[in-house]
């Protein structure tokens, strides 16, 4: 097994670097979970309460929402 990192080890440089990480991760799972919120059944591939667990997968799963769940016009 890996060892664990100790934050409280961390340079201040690598705290303020996993903050802005976890703060852009959110960003994006907020960013997900509104156009879901926003979007007409007929808009999405699939039922849209799938997608809420989906969604809260770290960085996959908004990724996934956006790239599969999200019905896009090809005209």
């Amino acid at each position: 097994m890996g060892r664990k990192k100790d934050i409280s080890k961390m340079s201040p440089a690598g705290k303020a670097a996993l903050a802005v990480v976890g703060i852009v991760q959110a960003a994006f799972a907020v960013l997900a979970f509104w156009d879901l919120a926003r979007r007409g059944p007929d808009e999405l591939r699939g039922p849209k309460p799938a997608w809420i667990p989906v969604i809260l997968v770290n960085w996959i799963g908004p990724a996934a929402y956006f790239a599969f769940g999200v019905r896009r016009d090809t005209r």
